[in-house]
């Protein structure tokens, strides 16, 4: 046993990790000091100890720095030194303080065009030991689009016949712009303009750059949040060529496989379909109760091959982007509504995979098919669970038995297993927004969430297991979808949390779906049901893509990967790539070339889906602004989305839309904020108001471009259960910062 003498210090351990961030699990942190036997123990407990106190985290079953940048990260490129080194940030930092700086290295001979300030690149990352300069240096893998400093606004005409520029950002100014600075815009048009200086008076000047349409198409709100984050939306012209000479597939390397009746379950208003599904009992007689569940995916790699312009497309734009009133696929129409698109009655070529499962819902085997199919019939999710519930219309009517109830029977089986193995069960509801001819909002819903859609969604689910588990078994290079569990910072805040309640979730490095679970069920049906939800869902990690596996903790799965949607994700065609390569089923397959960058490509589909997303949401908000700016002064019921130091945030549920409450509004009492119990409470009544809260507000303030609300708060402040728990400690913290803050939260 190595003597206590030769135990590495604290600042040993943690330079190590920092140093060596691919091979710091506490294995090979043992290793890499030569620990064993009791010292083993030691090192433990060393690294619990430094994970409880902050400087370090847990991600991968890998220790990291907290704080610390991911070994190939986005970054945004903001300066250079007194020596002329390009330094960056991280595009998306979430440790404390100011985020690292990361020196930019450039190698000699590389060609291509070289980075600059200003720039947003991937970039490998690696961590320093000079205590005096960046914390780290970067090596440039690929340069994002060059952006300018020109931001958007929509061009105003204003009564006096002067120009304006409103803004489509929360936190951008107006602007003036002169007459010579014009170039072409008129009254409504959508523009990117470039701000001057500020001037001491007035409101900051600007000149137009460009005309990118005009607001007064029905598309008009989400043309905003394209070009706002840089969404591709322009197919190039060697793009559209290539689709458009592509030829349908035959039946070279594919089994024959269109007697099969699989059929399509998707929302009425889909234009393609990559997904048909099929199932029936399994007639082993050594399996009793078994079922046969058969999934066809579209078969993208046939048209879309690597390399290609098309590929380059699909790989730039990641995925498909989904708007109230538009689609931005990652394919053209050409491939994506016709060759790739399941139709009724048509030859498809798919890849589909044959799963054979026990009567408790336990996968026994699976097999995966380079198949051309004919879809029997395309369905849509009600008219589906409609026959199965005992109302068939003329196309349900003839598969009732032999199609359709074999399915639910299936997913009854499935259910079983899916129930042994208790993934996350969060309740809370998606909204759609419904839309007028004009583009315009006609109401929020919430669609009924039927069994065809759990069914559609458990069978993908399976679909994607056995992927995962194919190419793994035969060392085929894949990018995973993985799901870390939460931090043990999250943990904790949660914890605390749920004590303000009198509920406690157990301690543990392992934690499971099951113990999120269970504080789920017992507060269902209460008061502080959608709170609870809200805040767990809060302390969740974030879904992406990994060539490294964690598993999945949301789904409770050990191995998972994206297979089912090739038309509309990049790293499904991945996947697909490596099931041809790995079974040799023909042309298509992963190149080795491919296989090299799978770091790099899953770091890029992970930032275009958290873009779609951002995208996605900023034009739900403007849709609904626009549609409330004539509703100035109405009042409305409303849940509280976020606590914050600065105010409420408030949500309105038949709407969906987000707006905000400043706590300068709230009333005369000085409000203090409890990130613990997420409540913002009165000092001197101990009421308030907390997270999940509903309320009454009355609309003030709309900026329809931005997105943006404002509410006045008229539901009186409420007594918060636990605030005397946390009301000293909060008062303290206030009391600490008032020479910062100033008298009733006016900040200096």
């Amino acid at each position: 046993m190595v003597k206590d003498d030769y135990r590495p210090s604290r600042d040993e351990i943690l330079r190590y990790i920092a140093e060596n961030p691919d091979r710091s699990g506490k294995r090979e942190i043992a290793k890499a000091f030569a620990l064993r036997g009791e010292d083993r123990v030691w090192l433990k407990d060393q690294l619990r100890d430094l994970q409880d106190e902050g400087l370090l985290n847990k991600e991968r079953k890998r220790l990291t720095r907290a704080g610390a940048v991911p070994h190939v990260a986005v970054l945004d490129i903001f300066g250079r030194d007194d020596d002329g080194v390009l330094l960056a940030h991280p595009s998306e930092y979430t440790g404390n303080g100011s985020p690292p700086v990361i020196a930019i290295r450039i190698s000699r001979g590389a060609g291509g065009p070289a980075p600059g300030i200003g720039d947003r690149v991937l970039a490998k990352t690696f961590p320093t030991d000079d205590p005096s300069g960046p914390a780290y240096t970067g090596r440039v893998m690929k340069i994002f689009e060059k952006r300018s400093d020109a931001v958007l606004g929509v061009f105003r005409v204003l009564k006096d016949g002067t120009f304006r520029i409103e803004p489509v950002e929360r936190r951008q100014p107006e602007l003036i712009v002169d007459k010579e600075f014009q170039n072409g815009a008129r009254n409504g048009d959508l523009v990117e303009v470039e701000p001057a200086r500020a001037s001491r008076y007035g409101l900051p000047r600007a000149k137009v750059l460009a005309v990118l349409g005009s607001l007064s198409s029905e598309k008009a709100v989400s043309m905003i949040a394209i070009h706002a984050h840089d969404i591709p939306h322009v197919f190039p012209a060697d793009v559209i060529a290539e689709a458009d000479a592509v030829k349908p597939a035959t039946l070279d390397h594919r089994e024959d496989w269109r007697d099969l009746p699989l059929v399509t379950i998707d929302p009425a208003d889909a234009k393609d379909h990559d997904d048909a599904v099929f199932a029936t009992p399994d007639t082993d007689e050594k399996n009793p109760g078994g079922i046969v569940v058969t999934v066809a995916i579209a078969d993208v790699a046939a048209y879309v091959r690597c390399g290609t312009p098309l590929d380059r497309e699909a790989l730039k734009r990641g995925n498909s982007v989904y708007f109230p009133d538009r689609v931005v696929p990652m394919l053209p129409e050409r491939i994506s509504n016709d060759l790739c698109s399941l139709r009724e009655g048509e030859n498809r070529p798919a890849i589909a995979v044959r799963m054979t499962f026990s009567s408790e819902g336990r996968k026994l085997r699976h097999s995966f098919h380079r198949v051309m199919m004919k879809s029997a019939a395309k369905l849509a999710y009600p008219q589906a669970q409609a026959a199965i519930d005992g109302v068939p219309d003329d196309k349900t009517r003839p598969i009732l038995d032999s199609v359709l109830r074999p399915l639910w029977d299936a997913y009854a089986v499935l259910k079983r297993g899916r129930d042994a193995r208790q993934p996350l069960e969060l309740d809370l509801p998606e909204r759609k927004i419904l839309l007028k001819a004009d583009g315009t909002v006609d109401r929020v819903v919430v669609p009924e969430r039927l069994d065809a859609h759990k069914l559609i969604e458990e069978f993908m689910i399976q679909a994607n297991v056995a992927a995962a588990e194919t190419l793994e078994g035969k060392k085929e290079p894949l990018v995973y979808r993985i799901h870390d569990a939460p931090s043990l910072a999250k943990q904790e805040s949660l914890r605390d949390f749920l004590q303000t309640l009198s509920l406690s979730l157990a301690r543990g490095a392992q934690m499971r779906p099951s113990q999120f679970n269970g504080i789920l069920e017992r507060v269902r049906g209460a008061d502080n049901e959608a709170l609870v939800n809200e805040v767990v869902l809060r302390s969740q990690s974030q879904a992406e893509y990994s060539p490294k596996n964690i598993g999945h903790f949301g789904l409770n799965l050990r191995r998972y990967a994206h297979f089912t949607s090739p038309i509309r994700r990049y790293a499904d065609l991945i996947v697909h790539r490596g099931l041809i390569a790995a079974l040799g089923l023909g042309p298509g397959g992963l190149t080795q070339a491919e296989a090299d960058r799978l770091e790099e490509v899953a770091a890029l589909i992970s930032a275009t889906e958290r873009r779609a997303m951002a995208a996605e949401r900023d034009t739900v908000d403007r849709l609904v602004a626009a549609y409330l700016a004539e509703r100035v002064n109405d009042t409305f019921d409303a849940r509280i989305s976020g606590v914050t130091k600065a105010g409420l945030f408030v949500q309105l549920p038949q709407y969906g839309a987000d707006g905000f409450i400043p706590v300068s509004t709230l009333g005369g009492d000085y409000y203090i904020y409890d990130e613990t119990a997420r409540s913002l409470f009165g000092e001197r009544t101990g009421k308030g108001y907390q997270l999940a809260d509903r309320v009454e507000v009355r609309l003030v303030e709309v900026a329809p471009m931005a997105g943006a609300m404002r509410f006045e708060m008229l539901t009186d402040p409420k007594p918060l259960p636990g605030s005397k728990r946390s009301f000293h400690k909060a008062k303290g913290r206030a009391r600490a910062s008032q020479s910062r803050v100033g008298p009733r939260g006016r900040r200096r």
